[in-house]
């Protein structure tokens, strides 16, 4: 279940790293009650911006595919592991 906490709790700054740190998701701000900022700790922000590089090279492989530009499998996985590091 997502936390959502106000803005004015920002001032607990060793309170919310430590929420962040504990939370596998984000934690939503609100300011006079609407969404305002979403936080997160680095581990997380990360791993969501290594599965969003992942996500859009898999949309850019399909398209490949389908206009025939493709590559063989074994060069591919390569490239692949090479630039994620796997």
């Amino acid at each position: 279940m997502p936390q959502i906490i106000p803005i004015k709790d920002l001032k607990n700054t060793s309170e919310i790293s430590e929420k962040c740190h504990k939370s596998n998701e984000p934690i939503y701000i609100t300011k006079n009650g609407y969404g305002d900022m979403v936080i997160m700790s680095m581990e997380i922000y990360e791993n969501t911006m290594r599965m969003l590089s992942i996500y859009r090279d898999i949309e850019i492989s399909e398209q490949q595919a389908e206009n025939n530009q493709v590559i063989d499998a074994r060069s591919a996985l390569a490239k692949m592991r090479t630039k994620y590091d796997l």
